[in-house]
């Protein structure tokens, strides 16, 4: 008879390697297979924006970036030509419904808005009349910089005939749809010759259009 004590050890090691493993870059695919992309034909190039906008898609991240109103967007970058483009100018904003630009966040900045929140208590809600629980916060900045190591997007040049794909994180905290009738802006792209690229603006609204469409 098998001993069910190393049964359950061997699940549990089991479960916490699957775990750890799960803390990866997602395959790389060619902008032009993601939703919300903009292809520039002339000068070459393809960028798509992936925003991680579901618990499940951002179950492979560290921490709960959503619930602290932290969007991760997912920036793909095809280089359809001969010669390599940089991005080390580059200047990536979020421009909301509303026309606000928000910067990419730090390690430091998503701390400090999780910190803040935070201070502030989470709360389990509870019927009418019945005080609320407090819950403890939990200390997390680790776990951030674990997961801009692993996630950021780094990539200063993009190479001829390759796609170069990493996240960018948003503090989108006060906007209650903080998709919709949003884009992602780029600009200071650069091809070989130091000659910049014309601005590409990759709307949200055509990944919540495919997103939509897939639940129907």
């Amino acid at each position: 008879m098998k001993n069910p004590g190393l049964i359950v050890l061997f699940a549990a090691g089991a479960a916490l390697t699957a775990s750890a493993a799960d803390h990866k870059q997602p395959p790389v695919q060619p902008a032009s297979s993601f939703a919300a992309v903009e292809v520039h034909a002339d000068e070459q190039v393809a960028i798509a924006a992936e925003p991680y906008d579901t618990k499940e898609k951002a179950s492979i991240f560290r921490v709960d970036y959503l619930a602290h109103d932290v969007m991760p967007v997912r920036l793909i970058v095809t280089n359809l030509g001969d010669r390599p483009i940089s991005l080390s100018e580059a200047r990536i904003l979020f421009l909301t419904a509303d026309g606000d630009r928000i910067q990419a966040a730090s390690p430091e900045d998503v701390e400090r808005l999780m910190t803040l929140k935070e201070k502030r208590g989470g709360r389990i809600p509870l019927p009418n009349g019945i005080p609320a629980i407090k819950l403890k916060p939990k200390a997390s900045n680790k776990n951030i910089e674990q997961d801009f190591d692993t996630f950021e997007y780094g990539a200063l040049v993009v190479e001829p005939h390759t796609t170069r794909a990493g996240f960018l994180f948003y503090d989108v905290s006060g906007l209650a749809h903080p998709l919709q009738g949003a884009k992602l802006h780029l600009r200071k792209l650069r091809d070989a010759n130091g000659k910049e690229l014309f601005y590409f603006e990759i709307p949200f609204d055509k990944y919540l259009k495919s997103k939509s469409s897939a639940m129907n």
